[in-house]
């Protein structure tokens, strides 16, 4: 555009010329003197007219440079106050416009970078030349795509680092179908990616101690639901997802627990403090039930608890143990004390059963007598047996026996005292037993502290039965339909001293216990009360 001074000077030039060239063509036309007057008006109206015209057009075009002007500063005051990348390009990928973060970044700030190609520009910068390069091959997928494409591409630093950039490229043509201009626009997302990057990384760590921890690992929500539980949980309970997420837990929890776990559950949401080392009892699907110790926090997200997570571990096995290493410490007591007192009874116990016997003979009047003392010196000798089975264990002499023979004795003496109490003994032996290696005269005791047992709880029946678990193991099975046992009483059979009899001692079963576990068997008992009981026992068949 041509500045106010130049303007002036084509107008004067144009004026003058216009005055004189006009004037003197009149002169030598020698046109008569009115005529010569309509022709200067004429030459006159035209001079003003042609005037008005250059100077309106001046005018125009100069607020549509000023406009133009105006425009492109803002234009390149906005492109530049971006913290984005800016490129614009023509069709034949030339560098048009850049803001200074694009020339910063390639390092071309004192580049004259307008109508030089990519590759033209890579010559300027031996750091950048590769992705200069690259971007031509980049700029042309664009164009081929013909509509706004979006990539990410990253670009390195000369410090090591790496920059990630979420780039947009418009392409528009022009009428023919012919390139016209590319936009390319990147926005630096290094920090968005690196930060996704890491919680993706945190996510994958959490998934994997939640999903794979050996423990049981569970969410609850405000509701006291399962909001999430490990693969763990399924395996443990034998409940599927579907069964038992976003469901209630309590009914869950064994009932003796369960105002336990809510008051728990209420105190961590309410104060944000946590539960260790927390004893439930839990029930399976199988309706079986399993001890677990849990540690419970609260789960705080933006500075509000929206639930509990916590984990928990199976210590059923623990429990178990413990209460056997008490029962095992109960019997050391208890033999420790057996093998001293039973010594000491039994030497005066055989003297005042002498005697009795000798009065018994020598005064028939007191017969009656007599014979209540003698029965209660018997059981005491009975007891003083049980004690010494009881005592540290003996070296046994183990036998090769038919195992139906001891049964069959054991009936043979305990016939009339089931008949005293009007119950019917049936044994059925087995003949394809084989012979096993055992203490009979153990063995015997056993059997006769067993069905004493289902003889005294008020049966009317009592079956035992013999058969060949497999090829290493023999079972013997005793039934009886008496009174049955309780829950609570089935916990503690075995426990020396513990019995229901009203002159029990709780000696039988400790001993029946012992004499298993000298015999490396097992013992286990099925009972409800007034439906009966019954007595597995497995023994094996070789030492």
């Amino acid at each position: 555009m041509l500045n106010k001074y130049k303007i002036l000077f084509f107008y004067v030039l144009f004026s003058s010329i216009w005055i004189l060239a006009t004037d003197n063509i009149l002169v030598l036309l020698n046109i008569p003197k009115g005529t010569l007057l309509i022709f200067q008006n004429i030459k006159g109206f035209l001079f003003v007219l042609l005037t008005s015209i250059f100077i309106f057009y001046l005018v125009l075009k100069r607020e549509a440079y000023l406009n133009e002007k105006e425009e492109k500063n803002k234009l390149s005051l906005l492109i530049n106050s971006m913290v984005d990348f800016v490129n614009f390009k023509d069709g034949e990928g030339r560098w048009t416009k850049a803001n200074d973060f694009a020339l910063q970044l390639f390092q071309i700030e004192n580049v004259d970078y307008v109508g030089k190609k990519d590759s033209e520009l890579a010559e300027y910068t031996e750091f950048y030349a590769d992705a200069l390069r690259y971007c031509e091959i980049s700029d042309e997928q664009a164009w081929l795509k013909g509509t706004k494409s979006r990539c990410i591409e990253e670009i390195s630093m000369p410090d090591g680092s790496v920059k990630t950039f979420d780039t947009i490229k418009i392409p528009s043509f022009n009428e023919d179908g012919s390139r016209k201009e590319l936009v390319v626009m990147g926005r630096d997302v290094t920090e968005r990616v690196l930060a996704e990057k890491k919680l993706a990384e945190s996510e994958q760590k959490y998934k994997s101690l939640f999903d794979f921890n050996p423990e049981l690992v569970y969410m609850i929500d405000l509701n006291g639901r399962l909001a999430e539980v490990n693969e763990h949980f399924y395996r443990f309970t034998g409940y599927t997802k579907d069964e038992y997420v976003f469901k209630p837990i309590f009914p869950l929890i064994s009932k003796r627990d369960r105002r336990k776990v809510y008051q728990s559950y209420k105190h961590i949401i309410n104060h944000n403090q946590s539960f260790t080392n927390e004893e439930i009892e839990i029930i399976m699907k199988n309706q079986t039930t399993k001890i677990l110790r849990c540690t419970s926090v609260p789960m705080i997200i933006n500075e509000k608890t929206v639930g509990i997570i916590g984990y928990a571990v199976d210590i059923s096995k623990e429990k178990e143990t413990e209460r056997l290493l008490r029962k095992t410490e109960k019997l050391s007591v208890v033999g420790e004390l057996a093998a001293s007192v039973a010594h000491e009874i039994r030497n005066p116990l055989t003297s005042l059963k002498g005697f009795v016997q000798m009065l018994q003979k020598t005064n028939k009047e007191q017969e009656f007598y007599y014979r209540i003392m003698l029965d209660e010196l018997e059981r005491i000798n009975i007891i003083s047996s049980e004690l010494l089975v009881l005592a540290k264990p003996q070296k046994i002499q183990f036998q090769k026996t038919n195992i139906n023979h001891l049964l069959k004795d054991v009936g043979s003496l305990l016939e009339s005292e089931a008949n005293l109490y009007g119950v019917t003994l049936d044994i059925q032996v087995n003949e394809c037993l084989p012979i096993i290696d055992c203490e009979p005269h153990q063995l015997k005791q056993l059997f006769i502290n067993i069905i004493k047992n289902s003889i005294e709880a008020s049966s009317k029946n009592v079956h035992v039965s013999l058969e060949l678990k497999d090829q290493h193991t023999v079972k013997i099975l005793f039934k009886d339909d008496g009174c049955g046992i309780d829950k609570e009483r089935l916990k503690h059979l075995g426990e020396p001293f513990y019995s229901m009899k009203e002159k029990g001692t709780g000696l039988g079963l400790t001993v029946s216990y012992r004499i298993v576990e000298f015999h490396k068997g097992k013992i286990s008992f099925r009972s409800s009360v007034n439906q009966g009981t019954e007595v597995e026992l497995l023994l094996p068949i070789h030492k």
